[in-house]
């Protein structure tokens, strides 16, 4: 079986969860089966089709597993979000059909994508600004004491989602052209190799970079991302595990000093530490998904049979469709469905990890590496949160969290992926 007919078969099985997952909600609701839930998975593969069409007559040698694993996630979060709310499943339903609109468009304008190397500083000052865009006066909106989000009018995004594809394309184009640079002259004590200080001029400034992030915008998750994504950029592009070292120890105490003495900071530890010292304000969130999550046990509750509301009106979870959908998504599936959410991000890592070892030039070997690794920072940073493996911050789960700068953002990012692999595996 041809690598375009295995991609559209295996579409088939994330349509039949759609089905399957609408139609478990309506039991749960009605106790009736409906074949609205039919009527829903049909538009779905419809919708999967006509984007696997896309890749088939684009990038006919493309990676043939990832499409479909993105449309597992996608399938996941709209269910889970309908269970939530039906309102927002409709929106979100929209910026799914808009994000593969951009992710046709990007496949069909950047045929040949090595041509954002010649325009790696433009990218990145357009992504620097989207990253501060949130801090502007009059758009900024602050989340959980993060500036996150941009507002204009009835319309709110945050540009941090195309802001992290933007800087991994200036960093690789960067360092393909400056890789040697870090590693002649270097010097090895005690078994390090430590590059000369006028070499280690770009790691100091992507430290900077994320030191600014965590005190201007509050955002300890974003900046270790960014930061987390660059160290995979620079071992495989100067193949030193000691310079990941460095600018690991580098990230640790440069978040010890602000959260010993930046207040915001020190608050999002002290949370994260004990959220039950603080459980009728500033804890209740992380509290309560801990509760969620230790509801769902192994197998879970059922779509939607776990509560979400108090009796007297408001969420029992704060932000279950955006934050906290992990924690929504355990306590319904249990144990077992948010380790196969998991396991899908863990593939998708996979399979990332090894369009870049298949790339022929060193710029798609690194922006496959970074982009892949971003994407999968970004995932441990927001499940790492919910469940108090590091404290909690506002990125969105990829394809699954509710939010269409997310939705629109991580579809252009596939496109890339999918436009590296097409280049990497086709035949000589």
């Amino acid at each position: 079986m041809s690598a375009r007919n295995r991609e559209l078969m295996a579409l088939i099985p994330a349509s039949l969860l759609v089905t399957v997952g609408f139609a478990a909600i309506f039991i749960q609701r009605n106790e009736v089966l409906s074949n609205v839930s039919l009527t829903y998975g049909g538009i779905f593969l419809g919708l999967c089709f006509v984007a696997h069409l896309v890749i088939r007559f684009t990038l006919p040698h493309a990676d043939p597993y990832l499409f479909p694993l993105v449309a597992v996630l996608a399938c996941f979060g709209l269910v889970v979000i309908y269970r939530i709310d039906e309102d927002l499943a409709r929106v979100q339903a929209q910026w799914f059909v808009i994000g593969l609109i951009a992710f046709a468009l990007t496949i069909f304008l950047l045929r040949d994508f090595r041509v954002l190397e010649r325009y790696r500083y433009t990218i990145a000052l357009a992504g620097l600004a989207l990253l501060l865009l949130p801090r502007v006066p009059g758009i900024g909106q602050q989340v959980n004491g993060a500036y996150l989000g941009v507002g204009v009018g009835s319309i709110s995004f945050q540009p941090s989602e195309l802001g992290k594809i933007a800087i991994v394309i200036f960093l690789a184009a960067y360092l393909q052209d400056n890789r040697r640079v870090l590693v002649q002259g270097s010097r090895r004590i005690l078994g390090v190799t430590i590059p000369p200080l006028k070499h280690l001029g770009p790691l100091l400034v992507v430290w900077g970079a994320a030191m600014f992030m965590l005190v201007f915008i509050r955002d300890l998750g974003s900046s270790l991302m960014y930061f987390g994504a660059f160290l995979a950029l620079l071992y495989v592009a100067t193949n030193r595990l000691s310079f990941v070292v460095i600018g690991l120890l580098m990230f640790g105490v440069g978040a010890w000093f602000f959260a010993t003495t930046v207040g915001h900071v020190q608050d999002r530890i002290d949370i994260w530490l004990d959220p039950f010292a603080t459980y009728d304000g500033t804890g209740y969130q992380i509290a309560n998904g801990m509760f969620a999550q230790a509801d769902g046990g192994l197998f879970g509750r059922g779509l939607g049979a776990a509560v979400l509301n108090v009796p007297g009106g408001g969420r029992l979870i704060p932000a279950p469709e955006t934050d906290m959908i992990y924690a929504v998504i355990v306590n319904d599936l249990g144990l077992v469905g948010g380790a196969g959410v998991i396991a899908t991000y863990l593939l998708i890592a996979e399979r990332g990890f090894k369009i870049a070892t298949l790339a022929t030039d060193s710029f798609s070997k690194l922006l496959a590496t970074g982009l892949t690794a971003v994407m999968a920072l970004q995932v441990f940073v927001i499940v790492g949160g919910v469940t108090r493996v590091i404290p909690l911050t506002g990125v969105t789960l990829p394809f699954v969290s509710y939010g269409g700068s997310s939705i629109v953002a991580n579809f252009i990012l596939l496109a890339l992926l999918l436009l590296i692999s097409d280049r990497a595996r086709k035949p000589a």
